[in-house]
């Protein structure tokens, strides 16, 4: 049964009653492109099968009432709350995330008359696969719903402006200070395709992803090191790449080339300078990526992507224990290339494999797990899917 089908249940079980609508929207993997977007970058994501529903059904009293399916089938209810008394800080836990998205629609001029919200999702939570983004994009679509937005006539907003709102109530509301491409991800991906997506201008460009008739597959290592943008060295890192352009007197580092980088290095402090450099090399990387998808085999770009790992791990450090166990194991074991996913400091790896290669890559990441007495991790295959839509 997908996420839609399982909120609706949810829902009517619930309330009694079928819900208005069901929206979902996907986790995403990040093939390329860390810690660009925040610096105006470039960005190379899929969004994954893995969705999160929100069921949803208008209510006259102005109250935001919320609950979701937690991992052991239960309900989780949260305390409703009128919609005029959200503010950052009002809410706390998972309700977080959908509260946020109401309260910056509300701060939007979207007249809601208030939501009962029902939530499903199989997005793997604390694993750098997006599922915040997930829940934030699947309630704004829902919300913007009952609001009437796209129905009778009435305009719908981009997007683009879709996931603003919703990295909005991520950054503001949740505490957590990310960059666009979560939720432009979830949004904007389309099946068998990655997105190119130019966070500055906003252009995007679906770029072929088909790894099946190459023979290859994307292995997901979910190390299980849990890792939250609000409490982690995320906004650390932001605020120097922030304070290196100041320095520089630039609008943010995409502005810098590698042609000038080991000139503008000179001009930093030193501590400045690894994370320049990361994003410097990971927008040049990015671009590689794009042009060998759209001309030679996927197979190309695994040195990319382990380079990729290597600036994380050495100029960014926003690697651990887990994700370099994870890439190191999947490398020595055949891996075509393989690098750290999402923000770091935990969650996921991902590996580009040889279909033949598959069960080999899986164990010796599995035996080297075991070895340093890791918690075991969760290991999948995935393929890129569509972005969000309407279940119901």
């Amino acid at each position: 049964m997908s996420a839609g089908a399982r909120a609706a249940k949810a829902f009517s079980e619930e309330h009694g009653h079928a819900p208005d609508r069901v929206w979902s929207a996907p986790g995403r993997v990040n093939l390329i492109g860390e810690h660009t977007d925040y610096n105006d970058g470039f960005v190379l994501p899929f969004a994954l099968p893995h969705r999160t529903a929100v069921a949803v059904a208008a209510r006259t009293d102005g109250l935001l009432s919320m609950a979701t399916v937690g991992d052991d089938g239960r309900l989780q209810r949260s305390e409703p709350i009128a919609l005029d008394d959200l503010a950052p800080g009002a809410v706390r836990g998972w309700a977080t995330y959908p509260a946020g998205v109401a309260w910056v629609l509300g701060e939007a001029g979207v007249a809601l008359p208030g939501a009962e919200l029902v939530i499903v999702g199989d997005v793997p939570t604390g694993a750098g696969l997006s599922s915040s983004a997930a829940l934030e994009c699947a309630t704004a679509l829902a919300l913007l719903d009952i609001a009437g937005y796209g129905r009778d006539g009435t305009d719908a907003p981009g997007l683009f402006e879709v996931a603003r709102w919703a990295q909005r109530a991520e950054n503001e509301f949740a505490g957590a200070p990310t960059g666009l491409l979560d939720q432009t991800a979830s949004l904007a991906c389309t099946e068998a395709h990655a997105l190119f997506f130019d966070v500055r201008s906003g252009e995007t460009e679906q770029i072929p992803f088909d790894l099946d008739s190459a023979g290859l597959e994307l292995l997901v290592i979910d190390t299980r090191a849990n890792h939250a943008h609000s409490e982690s060295g995320y906004g650390e890192r932001r605020r120097g790449c922030e304070r290196a352009a100041e320095l520089l007197e630039l609008r943010a580092l995409r502005d810098v080339t590698a042609t000038d980088l080991e000139d503008t290095l000179a001009r930093l402090p030193e501590d400045l300078r690894p994370l320049v450099r990361h994003v410097v090399t990971e927008n040049d990387r990015v671009l590689a990526t794009v042009e060998k998808l759209r001309t030679a085999s996927p197979t190309s770009i695994g040195d990319l992507m382990t380079a990729s790992h290597v600036s994380m791990r050495d100029d960014y450090r926003i690697s651990c224990e887990e994700l370099d166990v994870a890439v190191d194991a999947a490398l020595t074991s055949g891996a075509v290339g393989a690098r750290m996913t999402g923000g770091g400091f935990g969650g996921s790896a991902i590996a580009l494999v040889r279909s033949q290669d598959r069960t080999a890559v899986e164990r010796a990441v599995l035996e080297a797990f075991e070895q340093r007495n890791l918690a075991t991790p969760r290991l999948f295959t995935t393929v890129a899917a569509a972005g969000a839509g309407r279940d119901l």
